[in-house]
């Protein structure tokens, strides 16, 4: 099992939004990185539900990998915002995966306390802060998880 931590605006579609709808797609990526990222993602694997550009930004709860890498088909929408005119049926440059609600923690875990962490200072969210979608350490996912109150829940 591999862990990650995904992004996502809070007023965009939150932890609670995931918790209400059950799963989601996670579509509209634009950066190779974090494309490349999905489509290493199994399913199964656990992700932390990140809450950016929030006040303070921090990790909110946990998701589960529900569908593997596919294409990104709002890539092909003139009407989307997420449209991009390189990418096509044939050939496309943009991929998207499906989370599943798993748990959101009583408190968000802060990027300030994270940071404030000695075992969590080499995390890719405190070296790498702009990236949406990351690789986490099954030690770094345990710590987070931990200091969160979370359950954790494998499945």
């Amino acid at each position: 099992m591999n862990y990650w931590l995904l992004k996502s605006e809070p007023n965009t579609y939150s932890i609670s939004d995931l918790e209400r709808d059950g799963s989601t797609s996670w579509e509209g990526v634009r950066n190779y990185s974090a494309r490349n990222n999905m489509r290493q993602m199994k399913v199964g694997d656990l992700g932390l539900y990140y809450h950016s550009n929030a006040n303070p930004p921090g990790v909110a709860g946990i998701c589960k990998i529900a569908r593997e890498a596919y294409p990104d088909y709002y890539a092909w929408n003139k009407r989307s915002k997420y449209y991009d005119d390189k990418s096509s049926r044939e050939k496309p440059r943009w991929f998207m995966v499906d989370v599943q609600y798993v748990e959101s923690f009583d408190e968000l875990l802060s990027l300030e306390r994270i940071k404030d962490t000695k075992s969590l200072r080499d995390m890719v969210l405190v070296k790498q802060g702009r990236l949406s979608v990351q690789p986490v350490k099954q030690s770094e996912f345990d710590a987070i998880v931990r200091m969160a109150g979370g359950g954790g829940r494998r499945g």
